[in-house]
């Protein structure tokens, strides 16, 4: 399973929202919505709505507001089931958000079209009641200032604490950033040049080193393969990026096959990288055609041998049908659930592509972001195939998504492959420019637009 550039509006306007659950009343103190346009172009624009509860836990909500009269219409939206009749605009909420707890937000966004100016709508309602709650008390300090320095700088060593990822501070934080394609094909592409751009001009928190075993990988030069993964953990540190060492099987889809390269390859890169404190590993790529009790078997046998060496480390663990938590297989995350790994400071993998995962895949990852630590290592916005056009809508829904979990990703790739899911258009490794619009193909456009927004990562 491998697989437009808009003009940003400043304008944002935030109003407030009650909520009512059921027949009576229950969130007195209501809840707000804010609303903003995050992009606008010719004829279109894109905007968001994040809701958050203020008051009682509620359920089966639906959002009402007005479009100005300008010709505005909802083209596509997401987290949300939208309609439109006249200006009066709908969202209901779908499986993973339809439940609010007191102090939980949901985001909410469209693709919206319209004529002449674009102002906000108006008369926003949740459940048929307007309201005028507000999320902060704009006269209160500021909590938590925006912390200075690179992401490993500011984070240190990373840790799992419950379902999170945490930093040096035990608070939750996301990392955001990009995976190689396989170094054995592009290795062009990650030289000083495009690290540089990652960290500087994109904003990368990390970088996912891509080693495949088989395809031309690891089994045909297992020194050399090793000495270019150090190679890459030794210019993400550099940079102040955390590099996610990729142990890249996919066929054969069983990890049990490459136990004893595993072994000698993690064995090898945890004693040469155990004093870094911007490593993490990740030992199976997408297990597939195969059991969660085999791929267990790999981990617990695998991960032991990194500890010996790197006891601190955070470890990624494959999960079945191509880590989807079982979906792709007909299962779900029950059975990790049910039978977890024998080991601590571990994470579990959860890979997708926008244009053929969708509401049921998303629904997989709200409902086991309660119970498991997940981790999407890879992600496209495009097929399965790695190909096609990228779905902006579920791109987007799923990006909104694991921001609001706290889920951090690496999306695939930072190359220039000929396919949809590559970030440069082809050619642009044999030259210098890795972030003008130049060179960036649409996925690249989105991701880049995404991942260079600010971190904040909390520090007490």
């Amino acid at each position: 399973m491998k697989r437009l550039l808009a003009l940003l509006a400043t304008g944002a306007s935030v109003v407030g929202l009650t909520v009512l659950a059921g027949p009576p009343a229950q969130a007195a103190t209501g809840c707000s919505a804010e609303y903003t346009i995050t992009s606008q172009w010719a004829g279109g624009f894109q905007a968001g709505v994040k809701v958050t509860n203020l008051g009682d836990p509620v359920s089966d909500w639906t959002l009402g507001f007005t479009m100005p009269d300008t010709g505005q219409k909802v083209v596509q939206g997401w987290n949300a089931t939208w309609s439109q009749s006249g200006s009066a605009v709908t969202a209901t909420g779908v499986d993973w958000n339809r439940t609010l707890a007191t102090g939980a937000s949901t985001d909410l966004g469209f693709v919206g079209s319209f004529t002449g100016s674009n102002p906000a709508p108006t008369s926003f309602s949740l459940n048929g009641v307007a309201c005028t709650g507000s999320v902060t008390d704009p006269t209160d300090p500021p909590t938590d200032p925006p912390a200075t320095g690179t992401p490993a700088d500011v984070n240190g060593q990373l840790h799992v604490c419950g379902v999170h990822l945490c930093n040096q501070y035990d608070r939750p934080i996301q990392l955001r950033g990009m995976s190689t394609h396989g170094i054995q094909w592009f290795g062009s592409c990650y030289g000083d040049a495009s690290l540089d751009a990652l960290a500087d001009d994109w904003k990368s928190d990390l970088l996912r080193v891509a080693m495949y075993v088989q395809e031309d990988g690891y089994e045909t030069d297992p020194d050399g393969f090793t000495r270019q993964v150090n190679r890459l953990v030794d210019m993400a540190e550099a940079r102040g990026m955390y590099a996610l060492i990729d142990f890249h099987t996919l066929t054969p889809g069983d990890p049990n096959y490459n136990l004893d390269r595993a072994k000698t390859f993690f064995s090898s890169v945890a004693a040469r990288n155990a004093d870094k404190k911007n490593v993490i590993y990740e030992i199976a790529n997408e297990p597939n055609g195969v059991s969660w009790a085999a791929v267990k078997n790999y981990a617990e046998q695998v991960i032991p041998v990194i500890r010996a060496a790197d006891p601190d480390a955070v470890v990624i663990v494959g999960t079945r049908g191509w880590s989807s938590l079982g979906v792709s297989d007909g299962s779900n995350e029950s059975e990790v659930v049910n039978n977890p790994v024998n080991a601590a400071n571990i994470m579990y993998a959860f890979h997708f592509y926008a244009a053929s995962h969708k509401d049921n895949y998303r629904a997989t990852v709200s409902r086991a972001a309660s119970q498991l630590p997940l981790f999407v290592s890879e992600f496209g916005t495009v097929s399965a195939t790695g190909g096609g056009a990228v779905d902006r809508a579920s791109s987007v829904a799923w990006l909104d998504l694991l921001d609001q979990l706290k889920i951090s990703y690496a999306n695939w790739t930072f190359s220039d492959a000929d396919e949809g899911s590559a970030a440069f258009k082809p050619g642009t490794c044999n030259g210098s420019d890795f972030s003008s619009s130049a060179v960036l193909t649409e996925s690249g456009t989105l991701l880049k637009s995404r991942i260079s927004t600010a971190d904040n990562f909390p520090t007490s």
